[in-house]
């Protein structure tokens, strides 16, 4: 699945301020299991919102509520104050989801990647659409990589690239999937600083579905936590690297007990 964005009309970032969030009561259940439980929270237009918790806490679920990919059982997303669930919505407000692979295509250059979309959907001219890609790929230093196949290219240049063809689209809201998985921790870094920057360039709202503490601390203007479907913590990442909290505690600073491990108590 391609990384894309969601939104189909052609819209400058001058006419897409950044849009605000709100999560309502939101709970989704897939039969006995309850993967959200009556989760509430809002993301301010232009905020960095990071969304943590551990495998299986119900971050990728809460993830496709917000782009409309799943229905909740109970409760409501809000995106500018549409309605998620409603199909108009993604015409109204334009989305971009930068997924955890990236999910770029291998067979055409990076420029192709990025043009892929707008020359599909006819969103402007040739020429229009080379300027978008080029600012995109300059934006990211990756210019030179635009003639260069995915297979010629590094991790961490894929994750750019991934991000540069969400940004032709320049959207109102971007999210993210564990955009610094699998990367070093310079070019995890480099990442958090690109979302960052990205933010006040482009003035959008951004949230960010990781477990990287650091780009947590380091990018958030907030941080949410999920534990079993619940949001337990909602706060600045000053508040949260201090919580007293045991599980978040635990999960911000685990530590390696070789008498107790944990695995010897984990489900099965």
């Amino acid at each position: 699945m391609p990384t894309c964005p969601i939104h189909r009309n052609p819209i400058t970032a001058a006419e897409s301020p950044a849009v605000g969030i709100a999560i309502e009561g939101l709970s989704k259940n897939f039969g006995p299991l309850q993967a959200l439980k009556n989760v509430s929270f809002a993301v301010e237009p232009g905020e960095i919102f990071v969304l943590m918790g551990p495998s299986g806490s119900g971050k990728s679920v809460l993830l496709k509520h917000i782009v409309g990919l799943e229905a909740a059982s109970a409760g409501r997303v809000l995106i500018d104050g549409h309605d998620a669930a409603t199909e108009g919505t993604l015409e109204k407000v334009r989305i971009a989801l930068v997924f955890q692979a990236g999910a770029l295509f291998n067979s055409i250059s990076v420029y192709d990647n990025l043009a892929l979309y707008p020359r599909e959907h006819q969103l402007g001219t040739e020429a229009e659409i080379k300027e978008k890609v080029m600012r995109a790929l300059q934006i990211l230093s990756l210019e030179n990589a635009a003639q260069k196949f995915p297979s010629e290219l590094s991790g961490g240049m894929k994750k750019r690239v991934a991000i540069a063809r969400a940004l032709v689209m320049e959207p109102q809201l971007m999210l993210y999937d564990e955009p610094t998985s699998e990367l070093d921790p310079v070019m995890s870094a480099t990442i958090s600083e690109i979302i960052a920057t990205l933010k006040d360039e482009y003035h959008v709202t951004t949230i960010v579905v990781s477990h990287d503490r650091e780009l947590a601390l380091g990018i958030a203007d907030r941080i949410g936590i999920l534990m079993g479907g619940e949001l337990v913590f909602l706060g600045p990442p000053s508040e949260v690297a201090t919580s007293k909290d045991p599980r978040i505690a635990d999960f911000f600073h685990p530590k390696i007990d070789l008498k107790k491990p944990r695995f010897k108590s984990l489900e099965t």
